[in-house]
């Protein structure tokens, strides 16, 4: 017999003359703090929710040519807020702190967040809750982690956990919320943080079930789209397609983001100058195209229920883009991922009413896939939030959009905290 048998031989008797030792079970003492971190995440984000609703409600009683002052103070109230508290900084921060700072959000820049965030989602900007919402239970994943004494790669995956919890609580997507917290970090690297993805998934259960209690939150579709059927193999050509469709109005994006930005900082005027001249021009923008107004939680059911004419959804959609460029560039705070999605919403009616033979719903849901997938690259929990907000269950035509919009995105990330360049210093 050969040595090497003999000695496997051996370690297999040792082994077998062992006592057996049960653990009944795989969960321990880490477990419970990615659970806390994903209750108080979700306690969080249905507090922050139930405050957005009611002062959304209050400013939207400010309609007619009464939007125009209305966005205008409050967007100069949310740069006071900036000049007098701190500035909170925006994703960009948000993801440099996760990959460069060894996974540490400071706690500090919360109450600006909450309250500049709470003046620019309630009163109509073309931001939503998402990245106040990760801001804030990121950081306390955080302040959670420091706590329990945790460090390194522990304190790291306590602070996507809380992301996690996060992003969940608004999609309603436990697994599209844990990836997109991971994906969103550097698209090709996200298996660099695959120590995190349990306390993720742990965290995001634990957040939606929370926030569904505080809020009532159903299970279900967040946006009506018709019952989608599948035709054959060509469904799949039509979603690259159109995935090529919303790349290009992805990099649009990118670009009318970058030249608003070259003029706000050209101008360097303090903070809460650039937010109130942001307001006004966001309000002349709501007061002649009301759909425009808000992040697009409710009011991409509106487009899909709605019978507009062609030309005004063009006209939507140019001017929705100029108001998500606006938001961001002027300084108002807020996440652009659902405003993402408004504008492929409105992209794929476009496409129906230049081609009624095309399926609505295919058109619809592959041209939000391609422009957020080009824009923020994560192709992969893209898809998986798209499938639990719009209800397609087919994922293979979504995951078509996603990928197309992902390769045809620019080699520089709108997201500059992603780039390669950043790995390599």
């Amino acid at each position: 017999m050969k040595i090497n048998r003999r000695r496997q031989l051996i370690k297999t008797f040792d082994l077998l003359d062992q006592p057996i030792r049960f653990n009944p079970f795989v969960f321990s003492r880490i477990f419970f703090m990615w659970a806390i971190t994903g209750l108080v995440g979700g306690i969080i984000a249905g507090l922050y929710w139930i405050i957005l609703e009611y002062f959304t409600e209050f400013l939207a009683g400010f309609h007619g040519w009464m939007v125009i002052p209305t966005m205008a103070i409050c967007g100069l109230l949310a740069g006071l807020v900036i000049h007098w508290i701190g500035d909170p900084g925006e994703i960009h921060l948000i993801v440099n702190n996760i990959r460069f700072n060894k996974g540490k959000l400071d706690p500090k820049n919360n109450p600006s967040m909450i309250l500049s965030s709470l003046f620019c989602v309630a009163s109509g900007g073309s931001l939503g809750p998402e990245a106040p919402l990760v801001q804030v239970t990121g950081s306390t994943g955080t302040w959670l982690g420091k706590i329990f004494r945790l460090k390194g790669e522990e304190l790291r995956s306590l602070s996507i956990a809380g992301m996690a919890s996060g992003f969940t609580a608004l999609f309603g997507a436990p697994l599209g919320g844990s990836l997109f917290s991971l994906e969103i970090l550097h698209h090709k690297h996200a298996v660099e943080y695959y120590k995190a993805i349990i306390p993720a998934l742990v965290a995001s259960c634990f957040s939606y079930l929370i926030f569904a209690l505080i809020i009532h939150l159903g299970i279900g579709a967040t946006w009506g789209l018709k019952a989608y059927h599948y035709t054959g193999v060509y469904d799949f050509v039509y979603a690259a397609m159109f995935g090529m469709i919303g790349a290009l109005f992805g990099w649009v994006f990118i670009f009318v983001v970058k030249f608003f930005k070259r003029i706000f900082e050209y101008t360097n005027f303090p903070i809460y100058i650039k937010t109130f001249a942001g307001g006004i021009i966001l309000g002349i923008i709501a007061y002649y195209f009301p759909i425009t107004r808000y992040f697009g939680h409710h009011e991409i059911n509106e487009l899909i229920d709605g019978n507009f004419t062609i030309s005004f959804l063009v006209l939507v959609l140019i001017f929705k883009i100029l108001a998500i460029a606006i938001t961001v560039t002027s300084g108002w705070r807020g996440g652009f991922i659902i405003p993402l999605f408004f504008v492929g919403t409105t992209l794929g009616l476009i496409i129906h009413e230049v081609f009624p033979t095309v399926d609505t719903t295919l058109a619809i849901v592959s041209c939000m896939a391609a422009i957020n997938s080009c824009v923020t690259r994560t192709p992969m929990s893209t898809t998986i939030i798209l499938g639990a907000l719009t209800g397609f269950t087919y994922f293979v035509p979504i995951l078509f959009a996603s990928l197309t919009g992902y390769f045809l995105a620019p080699k520089i990330p709108f997201i500059g905290s992603q780039s390669e360049k950043l790995i390599e210093e």
